[in-house]
């Protein structure tokens, strides 16, 4: 079993990578119905005639590596990054039109974890979270950020550590930075 406790805490903090979930992407995309919706990932805009070529569903259950168990639901959209003759970006009201459509057949958890699989078709998927979507020269820009994995115990262990060395003891002069 892991020993957090022995664990080098001077070894970097995870990415910390906001996801948004489903439900936040949707809200922007009602928003902004005929603004185009443009991913960027990996220091590139994806290609004008992408497609959402799958939206999957999925409930996980597992134990993490410290032996806790853990359970979440996630969301996968998948994006084929190609030229598709003169199309332009797909404007986000499309997005949304088709993010409910496969709603009603599989039943879709808002607050799920939001995870984006894109690939041109010859390299192969890649895993991202979504950043918040954001209005950016007449677009709803959303920025994809790789997937890392991470070490749940150790990450929580860090994020204890934190919040102990910063809130300290109560008799402390120093505000919590909570």
């Amino acid at each position: 079993m892991l020993d957090v406790a022995k664990m080098d805490a001077t070894l970097p903090p995870p990415v910390a990578v906001e996801d948004v979930s489903l439900g936040t992407l949707l809200a922007a995309c009602d928003a902004q119905t005929a603004a185009p919706l443009v991913f960027s990932y990996e220091g590139r805009t994806i290609r004008p005639g992408y497609h959402v070529t799958e939206v999957k569903a999925g409930q996980f259950a597992a134990l993490d590596c410290g032996g806790n168990p853990e359970a979440w639901s996630e969301i996968f959209v998948q994006l084929w990054d190609v030229i598709d003759g003169d199309r332009t970006h797909m404007n986000a009201g499309k997005f949304a039109a088709i993010i409910r459509k496969v709603s009603e057949h599989v039943g879709l958890d808002l607050s799920a974890r939001l995870t984006f699989e894109v690939s041109d078709g010859v390299a192969p998927m890649r895993l991202h979270c979504a950043g918040h979507p954001r209005m950016a020269e007449g677009r709803l820009a959303v920025d994809l950020s790789p997937r890392a994995a991470s070490c749940k115990p150790r990450d929580r262990w860090l994020e204890e550590q934190k919040t102990s060395a910063c809130c300290g003891p109560s008799t402390s002069k120093q505000p919590c930075c909570g």
